[in-house]
């Protein structure tokens, strides 16, 4: 059922005639509200000059990149050589650690203040290759019973270390 606009009450009919002008005014303003894409076409105001200014500046852009490139490679390469340098040093050394351990260790420091028990037992860790002769005497005195920090105290050795030599006793 449709009643026609003059059964209504006053308000009902502007509020009517106002959404009626609001959708003309939509309708028509509509067009001009669409956002256009920028890269649609061209810009027609770009002069040759600006172009090529545009064309230089990327070309030095390009030219810094390269340049930049270049440095970046021969950090690496220096860093590569030193490294590889470094690598050599290490192994040499290993070679020469590896010769040591060939010929009789170095007596550790102390070892002439210790008791009987102790240098029999490294008399007996000598005889096992699996036990590092600089371990034998904390592992002599460990087995006598005394703490990790005593141990560092007679040895003049960090506690953590003796801790870590005993923590890895085989």
């Amino acid at each position: 059922m449709v009643l026609p606009l003059l059964e209504l009450d006053q308000s009902t009919k502007w509020f009517f005639i106002v959404m009626a002008i609001i959708t003309m005014v939509y309708a028509a303003m509509r067009p001009l509200l669409r956002k256009k894409d920028p890269l649609a076409k061209p810009p027609a105001y770009a002069s040759l000059a600006q172009q090529r200014s545009v064309d230089r500046q990327m070309q030095n852009v390009l030219v810094e990149l390269s340049e930049m490139s270049r440095q970046i490679t021969a950090q690496l390469d220096t860093r590569a050589a030193k490294l590889e340098a470094l690598i050599r040093e290490a192994d040499q050394k290993i070679a020469e650690m590896k010769s040591q351990s060939a010929a009789p260790p170095p007596e550790p420091p102390g070892a002439q203040q210790l008791p009987a028990a102790a240098s029999s037992f490294q008399a007996e860790s000598n005889s096992q290759p699996m036990i590092d002769p600089r371990h034998s005497l904390v592992y002599a005195l460990a087995d006598q019973g005394r703490s990790f920090k005593d141990i560092a105290q007679e040895l003049n050795r960090p506690s953590g270390e003796i801790e870590l030599i005993l923590a890895l006793r085989r």
